[in-house]
């Protein structure tokens, strides 16, 4: 019952504070109410994360669990990142995202077995993917806004939102800030994978090495080509798109089809 009030008023926090960030395109005193409802928000969902994922039993690794622990990760990246960065608006879509499946995590409970005895090491890959995909989403995101902010310039259209946002070359510089960060954690989980796993190429993880890799290749060329060859604008979008995509394959795919779609039948 407390978890599911918790739920609930985190839930509502993260919408009012989703909306509160609308509203500040307009009033931008609303940004601050918007910024605090969020921290609110994302301690109760920690405080329900620290007990529904952390059991007697074990780490609960199913995928609406996950997928709550990923969003709130995401959201104190975001809320961080805020302190000294333009990026609160990314909270518009991300924070409606974090109640979402805070409620299915609740709401619809995975009968997945509970994972035991994990050593430290295979804690740091987990956590590094985990932070590495939280960072990449974020990054995500951010290429959706460049996508719009581009459109609206280069068809001279007018919007209070588009101009509430960081001038553009602030907001591609933030983007490829954060795609460092995330290939870093990414680069650590694959190093941890390919050292501590016994197998990264075995049936069970084989879909999820590759797409990994594969992510890993996308965004380490991306740099690259914005480095030489001064990518940037839709190159820069389309390649960070299509890496998170990659990365969504591999963390969710399998854990998708395996314990939503397969259970059901």
């Amino acid at each position: 019952m407390i978890l599911t009030t918790l739920t609930g008023i985190s839930s509502l926090l993260y919408l009012f504070s989703s909306f509160s960030l609308v509203k500040s395109i307009q009033k931008s005193h609303l940004a601050k109410i918007s910024i605090i409802s969020a921290w609110i928000a994302a301690l109760s969902h920690t405080g329900i994360i620290a007990t529904k994922l952390y059991t007697q039993q074990g780490l609960d690794f199913s995928f609406f669990s996950i997928a709550s622990f990923i969003a709130l990760i995401i959201v104190i990246f975001l809320l961080l990142a805020a302190l000294s960065k333009p990026v609160e608006k990314l909270g518009i879509i991300l924070l409606p995202s974090a109640a979402l499946f805070l409620l299915l995590n609740t709401l619809l409970p995975s009968n997945a077995a509970i994972t035991q005895g994990l050593s430290a090491e295979m804690l740091i890959h987990i956590f590094s993917s985990i932070t590495a995909f939280s960072l990449l989403a974020i990054a995500a995101v951010q290429a959706l806004l460049l996508t719009l902010q581009n459109y609206y310039l280069k068809n001279h259209i007018s919007g209070k939102f588009v101009q509430s946002l960081a001038p553009l070359q602030a907001m591609e510089a933030l983007l490829f800030q954060m795609i460092r960060s995330g290939l870093l954690f990414l680069s650590i989980s694959l190093l941890t994978g390919f050292i501590f796993i016994d197998n990264l190429f075995a049936q069970h993880l084989v879909h999820k090495t590759i797409l990994s890799l594969l992510a890993w290749i996308i965004f380490s060329c991306l740099l690259l080509g914005k480095r030489y060859y001064g990518w940037r604008g839709k190159t820069a979008i389309s390649w960070t798109l299509y890496g998170f995509a990659s990365l969504v394959l591999a963390y969710f795919g399998s854990k998708l089809v395996l314990e939503i779609i397969l259970d059901k039948l």
